[in-house]
């Protein structure tokens, strides 16, 4: 075999490689989403069990009735409406994915964004490799430190962040914002999150 063709053997193989790993990235992300449906359905179930075993002398409809207002979840419009009250969203999470678009057009995930109980944020990056962010990053200070956290700051003084990092490296897998209580504020920090990640580097 000639070197050309072995080159072209190689880079076959590792757009293959490639490929396959964000499949596999992929994968794992709808496996997490599986399983918080099905703790989801464990805790209806529960509360469904423990109602029956309480109100047994009440009719199906009326149990029925009552474990939909228990556990109905709030449409996404409900949950930003200032006068719902702060326990009503406890539990809930809002799920945002960024991708991005690689040489052969394919959609690669780069990170889920959670909005958790309308208070915390939760990013989390799927293949931290892929774009090595870390804290002294200059696109990472520039767009999401100063256009993103120090605004927010301003309006949410009791505002913390709090990073993970891949082992024995100072590339950030996991971002945690506590104290945040506004949907402008994960607005803003999944835009400001979303030019990061999709901006190419000079």
């Amino acid at each position: 075999m000639s070197r050309k063709e072995n080159g072209t053997e190689i880079q076959k193989l590792t757009q293959l490689a490639s490929k396959i790993q964000n499949l596999y990235y992929k994968k794992l992300e709808q496996l997490d989403e599986l399983r918080e449906e099905i703790s989801e359905l464990k805790e209806v179930l529960n509360d469904l069990n423990s109602t029956i075993s309480d109100k047994s002398f009440h009719s199906a409809d009326e149990i029925y009735s009552k474990s939909l207002k228990t556990n109905k979840k709030k449409s996404y419009e409900e949950y930003f409406a200032e006068d719902i009250p702060k326990e009503h969203v406890k539990g809930t999470t809002i799920k945002r994915k960024i991708f991005s678009k690689e040489n052969d057009d394919q959609e690669v995930l780069l990170c889920v964004l959670n909005f958790i109980d309308m208070e915390n944020i939760e990013i989390k990056f799927i293949n931290p490799e892929l774009k090595s962010i870390t804290e002294t990053s200059e696109g990472f200070i520039k767009i999401f430190l100063k256009e993103a956290l120090v605004k927010l700051k301003e309006n949410h003084p009791n505002l913390s962040v709090g990073y993970e990092h891949l082992k024995d490296s100072d590339v950030i897998k996991l971002i945690r914002i506590s104290n945040v209580n506004s949907i402008n504020a994960y607005d803003l920090i999944t835009d400001k999150m979303r030019e990061l990640l999709t901006t190419k580097k000079k």
